[in-house]
């Protein structure tokens, strides 16, 4: 599957892979609501972290993601990051725990 390349919505690097990510979740009714064009980091990073019950009740907007405490660190770094650079991503223990 070729990706698209382009801005990321969220982290605003330029040049990177772009990925469509639904602000709620399709399993959460999200599938005909609005998306974004996020960087495969930033939205491997938010499934990382997040339910997708979370997604949906909270972090609907990418204002919301970006002013969530989790996000901006990881926004922080990733902005530092080569384009291209790709990183392998594991669930939070807090979301580990949420999902049991």
């Amino acid at each position: 599957m070729k990706h698209k390349i382009g801005q990321c919505e969220l982290c605003a690097r330029v040049e990177v892979e772009l990925t469509r990510h639904h602000l709620t979740p399709r399993e959460e009714g999200g599938a005909h609501l609005p998306t974004a064009e996020l960087c495969i980091p930033c939205h491997k990073q938010i499934h990382a972290l997040y339910t997708n019950a979370e997604l949906a009740e909270r972090l609907m907007t990418i204002e919301r993601l970006r002013e969530d405490e989790q996000m901006k660190k990881f926004i922080q770094w990733i902005r530092k990051q080569p384009a291209m650079t790709l990183i392998k991503m594991r669930k939070s223990k807090e979301r580990i725990r949420k999902s049991r």
